[in-house]
């Protein structure tokens, strides 16, 4: 190859990133006649600056000494002082930048760049594209040069990168005002949508007729905590929740798992939906019959858009970049975090072993990810053992919460589950049986009503369902004394109590094969 002849193929050299400036070589995108005509306006007309306010910002400004002038003529603004040619001069001497800004001549000589402040508001936006434009390549430059390092974590070079991108828009699109006929319009609109859904649900719907008459379902941008002391039943709450939402109602949903491995979680649902006993699942011990129901009956289970990622030690770097991918690629619905004090905050966040410290960033971050993807995230949070040497009926309150204040303050709902039994309690105020009796305790809702609502929890199935529904549960009062419900198939195929709850004398002869009747024996297949 002789000296002069261009290299080729595989030894062509590859050009250099190392310096941005070597492959641009460019001038940054910069606006600044505009700028001028801004400045100049802004010191002609004494209200132009209210119509760019929220426009225009210090750094949006191309040149040092246009920066410093805005920055003058905003001092100025916040001390209601009037805003002109003399007053712009004397507050950039008093901030010792009038050699900074060019001197009271160039000033001056802004004043006669523009005629009216009549096309401020146009100026100003083309200003700010110019300013995002040049944001962008600052960021794209400066991932460019970590991404080279070999001592860049790239999880955190993609969470930077996604943060500061979304900080620009943050900063540059606001929401403006706006007036009530506008606003009113709009929720007259919303108000006819909720009165073509039958159902009353303006949210994502949980499942439960009670809970749902109360919520109107999990709304947007709400950041839910459901606590409870351990064995209460917080994972089989979410999971009912979660498989109601994507099986029933097809809403695509995700949960974050801490605790529990995916196919562990998988087998809950699997108990839950086919009507198995979860021990059945876990040892494998099914009949041949039992296979060929938990086949039929899972069929809508698999197909449904329900996703789950167990990831131990799960960071809020990670949760909120996986969330975003799940928005942008399936349009989730809503999200589940099981459970709050398993996850680790922000590596960066210097919280010194401070547990509460970091307990209380994790819960703000959740808070920010709902208002983000404008989707409500629901968090598993454990209970302190204060619930445990209370006496009486050890009912949870909000000052149960473990580790952290600020999870009831950042939370839209707090919601604990009790269940009476577990602590021996047989009988409720009332006198009714709390065997199966899972409540709901919503201790804090900040659009609407605080309520107890109860629910049947079929520990066998690990699920809840509603209280009137059964959904084959059986009264332990009437197997007590030989008495079992009758029971009639609805018209979705699920088992269900007769409405005159009447209740039969079995047979003495047959008093063996109850159990075998509802528990699931060596009985012949139903189907």
């Amino acid at each position: 190859m002789t000296e002069n002849t261009p290299p080729t193929g595989r030894y062509r050299k590859k050009p250099s990133f190392d310096n941005p400036t070597n492959y641009l070589g460019k001038v940054p995108p910069q606006a600044i006649e505009l700028e001028e005509a801004v400045l100049g306006a802004l010191m002609l007309e004494k209200d132009a600056l209210t119509t760019v306010i929220d426009i225009l910002k210090v750094e949006s400004f191309y040149k040092e000494a246009h920066k410093v002038i805005f920055q003058a003529i905003l001092d100025l603004f916040t001390e209601s002082q009037p805003i002109d040619l003399l007053t712009v001069t004397t507050q950039l001497r008093k901030n010792g930048a009038l050699e900074v800004a060019g001197g009271a001549f160039y000033v001056t000589e802004l004043t006669s760049k523009v005629a009216s402040a009549a096309n401020i508001e146009y100026h100003a936006r083309i200003i700010t594209e110019q300013s995002i434009k040049r944001e962008l390549i600052r960021i794209s430059s400066t991932i460019q040069k970590d991404a080279f390092e070999d001592t860049t974590d790239v999880f955190e070079l993609l969470d930077a990168m996604e943060q500061s991108l979304f900080e620009i828009s943050e900063k540059n699109i606001r929401k403006n005002y706006a007036n009530m006929s506008s606003i009113m319009r709009d929720a007259i609109a919303e108000l006819e949508i909720r009165k073509n859904q039958k159902d009353g649900l303006t949210g994502v719907p949980s499942g439960f007729t009670a809970l749902d008459r109360v919520t109107s379902g999990w709304q947007k941008s709400d950041l839910v905590i459901i606590a409870a002391r351990p064995a209460m039943g917080k994972t089989a709450f979410v999971l009912s929740v979660l498989r109601n939402a994507a099986v029933d109602h097809n809403r695509p949903v995700a949960i974050f798992s801490l605790e529990m491995s995916s196919v562990q979680l998988v087998n809950r649902l699997i108990s839950s939906e086919a009507e198995l006993d979860s021990e059945k699942i876990k040892k494998g011990t099914l009949a041949d019959h039992e296979w060929a129901q938990l086949v039929h009956k899972t069929a809508k289970l698999s197909k449904a858009p329900l996703f789950v990622d167990d990831t131990p030690a799960l960071s809020i770097l990670e949760l909120r970049a996986k969330c975003r991918k799940l928005k942008a690629q399936h349009d989730i619905q809503m999200v589940v975090v099981d459970y709050l004090q398993l996850m680790s905050g922000d590596s960066k966040g210097g919280f010194g072993g401070n547990r509460e410290q970091e307990i209380a960033s994790i819960s703000r971050a959740l808070k920010k990810i709902a208002k983000e993807l404008s989707i409500p995230v629901i968090a598993l949070s454990q209970l302190s053992r204060a619930v445990e040497t209370r006496g009486g009926d050890k009912r949870p309150q909000l000052s149960d919460l473990r580790e952290s204040g600020a999870i009831e303050q950042d939370a839209d709902m707090v919601m604990f589950l009790y269940r009476p039994e577990y602590y021996g309690i047989t009988e409720d105020e009332g006198g009714a049986s709390t065997a199966g009796v899972g409540e709901v305790i919503i201790a804090k809702h900040r659009n609407g009503s605080l309520e107890n609502i109860k629910l049947r929890f079929i520990g066998r199935y690990t699920k809840f369902t509603d209280l009137d529904g059964g959904m084959g549960f059986q009264n332990p009062q009437a197997s007590e004394i030989g008495y079992s419900r009758k029971f009639t198939s609805g018209a979705s195929g699920v088992s269900t109590f007769d409405s005159d709850q009447t209740l039969m004398r079995s047979s003495k002869a047959n008093e063996g094969d109850i159990e075998s009747a509802f528990l699931g024996g060596d009985e012949p297949a139903p189907f």
